[in-house]
């Protein structure tokens, strides 16, 4: 399965261009899973199709004679979306849209033969999940006296939005699907939200080891030795499930068939310096824009002032990110002159394979470099694009390296050729980082 992140800057029609590149993927027979916190409705209209002259997006379902998603539609494709309810996903040339249940969590609805819409929703996700945790702690909520929420009481707190689409990643990951093309927030939350699962997973080994869960039998001994009581059994599984989960999810993430697509409205500054944030964001984690969608273009030499004015400014900045971004592609998409009514009306200046390039940096991007023989050191090398050398932050400790650059951290695992040497400087040269690890003689192996 193909993965494609869709980001960008705030109002540039990411979640359209989302659903654009979904349908343009069903229009080629692939099986899509379309992930956004956007309603499947508005996401799934594809105007009239020119073969039929009907509309063949979402809309009742005349076999059953009910709204959509209300029900199973017995007759709609095959597969199956793990996790997210008992939706169906009809392959391509199944008949009609049929429906689908939506589940408690943002289940999956049927828009165009093909195509599966998601929708993350985080409120119910978070009902879910809390209301789960709360019984498998209600032993130790009951001694304390603690009065339990009902599902109504809820309401969702900061941050269910990155941890609901992160479940439904995991979801997804059971595969089914050709494509899976993701609706991600803005850049900025976007870096973050890939940034989570390996955060998260580091989190658990350091506070919930594996290797100290004591066998069952032994565990009321060792809590009347201590003094304290030992941590739930309970809670040793949750942390095993979760990095199970985060695991599936890093996979993803990390995947060679995983890529990434920026969506920005050229021309104002603030587009300019935040594709430059997120490529650098995207870089320190491993991962390169797959292409740059330059959205809602003017027509050049417009003899309106105004709009060739605009068009002067769009020119301007397309030439600056095609210099900025080098290799990598930019897209140019048509100004409608309006807004437009569903996402098939983009789809064709989208046709293009989705994930057609790799959007994780091969793992040999990120090499060490033998130079004892010259000089003395091993030298790993990072791609950084776009850093400077005064936004730049490295410390080491023990086998982790602290890595900051501008507003983006990420903490690195050292190599184990890497972990028997001390750090002995660093620089960037056109745009990779070089850093410079001295073996230490009293953990280098001595040549016979």
């Amino acid at each position: 399965m193909r993965t494609v992140f869709v980001t960008g800057t705030g109002g540039a029609g990411r979640s359209t261009v989302a659903a654009a590149l979904a349908l343009a993927g069903t229009r080629r027979g692939e099986r899509v899973l379309l992930l956004s916190g956007e309603p499947p409705e508005a996401l799934t209209r594809t105007g009239t199709d020119p073969g039929t002259g009907t509309d063949p997006g979402m809309g009742t379902d005349p076999g059953m004679g009910t709204d959509p998603g209300m029900g199973t539609d017995p007759g709609a494709g095959t597969g199956t979306v793990p996790g997210t309810g008992a939706g169906t996903v009809p392959g391509p040339g199944a008949p009609g849209p049929g429906a689908a249940d939506r589940g408690g969590r943002g289940g999956p609805e049927t828009g165009p033969p093909g195509l599966t819409v998601a929708r993350v929703d985080p409120g119910a996700d978070f009902r879910h999940e809390f209301l789960g945790l709360q019984e498998r702690a209600g032993a130790a909520l009951d001694l304390l006296g603690a009065v339990p929420f009902e599902d109504g009481e809820l309401t969702e707190l900061p941050g269910s939005e990155q941890f609901a689409l992160l479940r439904a990643l995991q979801r997804a990951t059971g595969g089914g699907h050709d494509l899976l093309v993701v609706d991600l927030p803005p850049v900025r939350q976007a870096v973050a939200l890939l940034a989570l699962p390996e955060q998260l997973r580091r989190y658990l080994r350091r506070l919930l080891p594996a290797e100290r869960q004591a066998a069952r039998s032994l565990r009321p001994v060792l809590a009347q030795l201590a003094g304290v009581p030992m941590p739930a059994q309970w809670l040793y599984e949750a942390a095993a499930r979760w990095d199970e989960e985060l695991a599936a999810v890093q996979e993803l993430v990390e995947s060679p068939d995983t890529s990434v697509r920026l969506v920005a409205e050229p021309g104002p500054e603030a587009a300019d310096r935040a594709l430059r944030t997120a490529r650098l964001g995207l870089a320190l984690h491993g991962l390169t824009p797959e292409m740059v969608i330059a959205n809602r273009i003017v027509p050049a030499g417009s003899a309106d002032p105004f709009l060739a004015a605009l068009s002067g400014r769009q020119q301007s900045a397309l030439k600056g990110w095609r210099e900025e971004f080098g290799a990598v592609p930019v897209r140019e998409v048509p100004h409608t002159g309006r807004d437009p009514r569903h996402p098939g009306e983009l789809a064709e200046s989208l046709a293009a394979p989705a994930g057609g390039a790799p959007g994780a940096l091969p793992g040999n991007r990120w090499t060490v470099e033998d130079r004892r023989a010259e000089d003395g050191v091993l030298v790993w090398r990072l791609p950084l694009p776009g850093a400077a050398k005064d936004q730049l932050q490295l410390v080491r400790r023990d086998d982790e390296l602290f890595l900051t650059a501008g507003p983006f951290r990420r903490v690195l695992t050292l190599p184990s050729v890497l972990r028997r040497c001390a750090v002995g400087g660093a620089a960037l040269r056109e745009g990779e980082l070089r850093i410079r690890f001295e073996p230490d003689p009293g953990l280098w192996p001595r040549s016979r």
